[in-house]
């Protein structure tokens, strides 16, 4: 079974950064491991932040319209030894590719992206337990930090960090909301 998914968040670690993956209508989360040049391309590619100049992906997709072909949509579809597994479907054919990098294609593309229930299986997570760890920890749950520190990084232009804190703020006001 194939499921469409949404990237949720990119999320600065420890171990670098990860793209957070959640099915459509799911609390679950899957994490996507990126190294930093897969993270700024697909920040750039959710727009929230700008390139001067075109970069790999971009090119990719220039070539695949050119060649009259188009992204239909990527699928990371299998798990194996630890490793994610993804596919660029083109029509009537796919294509390998690393994960990082179909989720940078697919925002340029503005395709679907599908998890296989066996990657969500094998590699998904609670959303809870994974802001609790990567942003309620850090933060001490209180929304004044967050601001604060929101202003700061958009200030030294860590725009990876800022996209974290908002949606730090976004899930920690949702949550606000339901305590009322």
């Amino acid at each position: 079974m194939i499921q469409e998914a949404e990237i949720w968040t990119i999320a600065r670690t420890g171990r670098g950064y990860r793209a957070l993956l959640r099915p459509l209508g799911s609390e679950t989360v899957v994490p996507v491991y990126l190294g930093q040049e897969e993270a700024q391309s697909i920040l750039i590619g959710l727009g929230s932040m700008a390139s001067p100049r075109p970069l790999l992906h971009d090119s990719f997709l220039e070539v695949l319209r050119r060649g009259g072909m188009e992204l239909s949509r990527v699928e990371i579809y299998d798990m194996a030894g630890g490793l994610l597994h993804a596919r660029l479907v083109l029509g009537e054919f796919c294509l390998e590719a690393v994960p990082s990098d179909a989720l940078a294609l697919a925002v340029r593309a503005g395709c679907p992206i599908c998890l296989s229930g066996r990657v969500i299986a094998l590699a998904g997570l609670p959303g809870e337990e994974f802001l609790k760890e990567s942003f309620w920890e850090r933060s001490g749950n209180r929304r004044e930090e967050l601001t604060r520190e929101l202003d700061e990084v958009l200030e030294a232009e860590d725009y990876e960090r800022a996209a974290e804190i908002r949606d730090a703020l976004i899930i920690l006001d949702s949550t606000q909301e339901g305590d009322d």
